[in-house]
């Protein structure tokens, strides 16, 4: 007698705060990063699948409205291919150029796909994209190794004050080395320069357990030690939404959109792999939340850090402790 297949699927955990300060449910962006079909042809299958409306933002960018998963936007990667979306650029021969340029560099140059911010309960809705993609011959990671690709989360900030700010950032700072082992980067991310962890002085200063500072403070020691935005947890779009002014003073020029959310940069989008799914990242980033929520957890954990002599792989042995504990 046969026997029943194993299912695949793995369930999205939930955070311990699910909803926002308005008292609706929180929400989270994903970017996912792939090679093969151009973005045109990507969107014309969402929305053969999804419904919704298309609009052209310009040959290589597209944006597909009120589809039965929300609004999302496919788009070439890459910030010259899209004079349009650059401040005072004027139609003409610019846009023409960059339009040629982009089917050119579509051979090169990897589609994102971003989602807009979607009900964090309802992620399980997104799985239907991995289908498209990979029905569509999409290419990630493991088929390109001399391309770098990305999954990205944008989880919108549970509470918009100075301690869970700084709950999070420590959160995660004790966690990376466990989340990086996890994440398994890719040996071409490495190559590529896939985001630094954070320096260790900085994880030290705020692993204290007193260390709780006011916005303004906490924005001014991120940036004395994080003026990039070449970090796993960039937070700079939410220290941009904060105070605006103070993160330009120092870096006027970056570009950054200020928003309320985290922006968890992950390195490895398996996207032809029918056993890929964001769950299992999506996972480990409610472990980050799960420690930022529990006070008295989170001094202890910053209070052994500050005392723990060893190296980076035996601290994540003992995070894993922690997570599964």
């Amino acid at each position: 007698m046969a026997q029943p297949a194993l299912s695949t699927t793995i369930d999205f955990a939930l955070p311990p705060i699910l909803h926002n300060a308005q008292g609706q449910v929180r929400t989270v962006g994903v970017e996912i990063e792939f090679v093969g079909p151009s973005a045109e042809k990507t969107v014309q299958a969402l929305q053969e699948a999804l419904g919704g409306r298309l609009v052209e933002e310009d040959p290589h960018a597209f944006a597909l409205k009120e589809s039965a998963i929300g609004d999302l936007t496919v788009e070439l990667d890459s910030r010259i291919l899209h004079p349009g979306k650059q401040a005072g650029t004027q139609r003409g021969v610019l846009p023409k150029i960059a339009a040629l340029f982009g089917f050119a560099a579509s051979y090169l140059v990897p589609c994102e796909l971003v989602t807009a911010p979607t009900p964090i309960d309802r992620l399980q809705d997104l799985g239907r994209i991995l289908t498209i993609l990979r029905n569509l011959g999409a290419r990630g990671t493991q088929d390109a190794p001399f391309y770098a690709f990305g999954l990205h989360f944008n989880p919108e900030i549970p509470r918009q004050d100075a301690a869970t700010v700084a709950a999070f950032m420590k959160s995660f700072a004790l966690l990376n080395p466990w989340l990086r082992r996890e994440a398994s980067p890719d040996a071409t991310r490495s190559f590529l320069g896939f985001a630094d962890p954070f320096p260790v002085k900085y994880v030290r200063r705020i692993a204290a357990p007193d260390y709780w500072p006011e916005i303004p403070a906490f924005i001014d020691d991120y940036l004395a030690f994080n003026p990039t935005r070449n970090r796993d947890l960039d937070l700079l779009p939410l220290l941009h939404h904060f105070d605006a002014e103070r993160v330009r003073a120092v870096l006027p020029n970056e570009k950054i959109n200020g928003r309320p959310t985290f922006h968890y940069r992950l390195p490895d989008a398996r996207v032809s792999d029918p056993g890929w799914s964001i769950a299992p990242d999506w996972n480990r980033w409610v472990c980050v939340e799960r420690l930022a929520a529990d006070r008295e957890r989170l001094d202890a954990v910053g209070a052994a850090f500050l005392s723990f002599e060893g190296e980076d792989k035996s601290w994540a042995d003992v995070m894993e402790q922690i997570v599964r504990s």
